[in-house]
């Protein structure tokens, strides 16, 4: 299996400490976001790794490179504009294969095992889930009893960043800057996504304030 980081941002609600530095180089814990992913997936025996970089690409290849000191190998994807999520992917598919696809949000942390996702078989994507954080109380999806994720319905989750793909729910899309939540969520209404609920931990690192809890927490400065 194949993963795919999301890095291509600008980092807007990181500002100021992305004005020079990219979110994917922001360090937390002693690490840059990104390679606490990239140490990840290749515990987790996943190591061909396609990441989309545009705003200050050349730091993010200059710093990660091939990734060959971090046990994985890196194929970039590179966007002159961000093309958002769902172009993003478009774009990179022929990185990626035909096989389903890992992606992971660049600007998350999660201790979630990335090799406990199920297979897809007839499901075009499988969601990670998590409960919402104080910051997003009205959560994205409601995940019923079988294991299948709505756009409506109660209780609501939040998307955790994290998700298996099959590269058919973008391939019949045009090249171009474009989200993937409408895609999902016809996907969802044909019934073709299901979902995990992780309880563990799960940090949505969107600001600098959130940055330095993670970071604090990660040194064991914070309970």
């Amino acid at each position: 299996m194949k993963a795919m980081i999301l890095a291509a941002g600008l980092g807007k609600r990181m500002r100021p400490l992305t004005d020079r530095c990219p979110k994917p180089l922001l360090r937390v814990g002693g690490k840059p976001l990104i390679v606490h992913h990239l140490e990840r997936l290749a515990g987790a025996g996943i190591t061909e790794v396609v990441i989309n970089v545009s705003y200050r690409a050349e730091q993010i290849v200059t710093a990660l490179g091939d990734g060959r000191e971090i046990g994985v190998r890196i194929a970039w994807s590179h966007e002159p504009a961000p093309l958002e999520t769902g172009g993003g992917i478009r774009k990179a598919l022929p990185l990626l294969g035909e096989a389903p696809f890992l992606l992971i949000n660049g600007d998350v942390w999660c201790d979630f095992e990335l090799a406990g996702l199920p297979a897809l078989e007839d499901d075009l994507a499988h969601l990670v889930l998590v409960d919402n954080p104080a910051h997003h109380p009205v959560g994205d999806f409601h995940l019923d009893a079988e294991g299948r994720v709505h756009a409506v319905g109660e209780p609501r989750l939040t998307f955790a960043g994290i998700s298996l793909l099959d590269p058919a729910l973008m391939a019949d899309q045009a090249p171009g800057a474009f989200p993937l939540a409408p895609h999902l969520q016809k996907t969802m209404d044909a019934g073709r996504v299901g979902g995990t609920h992780h309880r563990g931990a799960w940090v949505d690192v969107g600001t600098p304030e959130r940055l330095a809890e993670l970071d604090d927490r990660l040194r064991g400065t914070r309970s």
